[in-house]
């Protein structure tokens, strides 16, 4: 496992530590959570666009109910 170190100011430090002992997780899990999370909001974010983008340049549209019968077959 890696050790990774950051530096903050004592206020920064209180509040995190405050905020991870009223979500009873360590400051460990509330780093861990936090990054992963954000990471995975820029990865959907991306994708998103390029979808976006792709409709963009060849608009296609489909009805509700012919997307149903699409996802159960």
């Amino acid at each position: 496992m890696t050790v990774v170190s950051l530096r903050i100011d004592n206020q920064e430090d209180q509040l995190i530590k405050e905020y991870a002992k009223a979500n009873n997780i360590s400051v460990s899990a509330l780093f861990r959570n936090s990054v992963l999370e954000k990471i995975e909001d820029e990865i959907d974010l991306s994708l998103y666009n390029q979808a976006m983008s792709e409709h963009k340049e060849n608009p296609q549209s489909i009805s509700f109910e012919d997307m149903l019968k699409e996802l159960a077959d």
